[in-house]
Formats: structure tokens, sequence, C-alpha cells
């Protein structure tokens, strides 16, 4: 299994749509960089966020989860409560091979700032907005941009490719457009 260069996600991007939009470049100065990197891309985040909050004293359950627990705003720089956390989405739109697996890392530039972005992998022919989880770690509110980097996908390429894919079991969140919430 080996880790895919800036040559071939640009190649299956621009050609084959495995990423919409694509940005063929590391756009850096004055924002949190995005784009191709030598080994992977980092992708932005959309200006849609669910900010959960506690103020009907919710639960959080993975097998039956409320809507109640967010309040949804679109804007530009999202404000996340101390120790709390935001449900967000990729502007990009992702179609991953069957031959291929994501893995996904959050930039370092949120990470030095107590702000973990949460990832699952992107598996075999999955496709869709990713879904991104913010979470403040500090005990004062943080900021997300945006229009701007939030994580890096790197690309791993099978020796073979897999019997069953995301796709082959309709997985549960193939194709979500938008922030998508737990699913049982």
């Amino acid at each position: 299994m080996g880790v895919m260069s800036d040559t071939w996600i640009r190649d299956m991007s621009l050609k084959h749509g495995m990423i919409e939009p694509f940005t063929d470049k590391q756009v850096r100065e004055g924002t949190i960089s995005y784009g191709v990197s030598s080994y992977g891309y980092d992708a932005r985040c959309a200006n849609e966020f669910k900010i959960f909050t506690n103020v009907d004293s919710a639960i959080v359950d993975p097998k039956n989860f409320a809507n109640e627990g967010f309040v949804s705003r679109e804007t530009d720089v999202c404000i996340i409560p101390p120790n709390s956390f935001v449900l967000a989405r990729t502007v990009e739109y992702f179609r991953i091979p069957k031959d291929v697996l994501v893995i996904c890392l959050g930039k370092s530039t949120y990470a030095r700032c107590g702000i973990i972005v949460n990832v699952t992998p992107l598996e075999p022919e999955w496709e869709g907005h990713v879904t991104l989880e913010f979470s403040n770690t500090t005990p004062l509110p943080a900021k997300i941009y945006a229009g701007e980097g939030v994580a890096q996908f790197i690309f791993l390429k099978a020796d073979s490719i897999c019997e069953t894919s995301y796709k082959d079991r309709a997985g549960k969140y193939q194709g979500q457009r938008g922030v998508t919430l737990p699913k049982l």
C-alpha cells in the first residue's frame, strides 16, 4: 500500500472528479492553507455549522441522536463554546476509488490552538461531503474559519482491490451532502 503523490491526486481529481471543486496548488497567503500538497490534499471547511449546545440538558446518544442538541448557523466564522464541539462539512465533494483508503488528519494550526479535527477514514467507493468534527478542548471560545484549510486527506492505494466496498454494502453515509448527523 503506497501513499499517493500530488501528481496522482491532481490526475484523479481533474480527469475523474475525485475531488470537486479541486484546488491545484497550495493556497497559503493570509489563510490557513488548503489545496493539493506533496502527498495529500488540504480540504476546506464550508460555512455550514451545527454547534452543540446543552440548553435542554440533552444526552448525547449515538443510537438515538437528537438534533435538538444543535444550533445551525451559516457563517464565515464559527465560535465553538469552551469544552464543546461543532459539526461542519468540507467544501469539497469526494469520490474515492475502489482501490483507495483515505486517512484524514487535522491541521496543526488548529491543533496548536487546542482545536481537534476528527474525521473517520474515507472508505473505498465512498462519496460525499465529509462531515468534520471540531472539538474545542480549551476553557475559552475558539474560532473556525469557513473557506480555509482544516484537515489533510492522505490517499493510500491498496495492493489489490477490496472484495466489498462502501458503495457495495450501501453504507449509511453514502452520497451525503451538507452536515450529516449520526445515523444508526
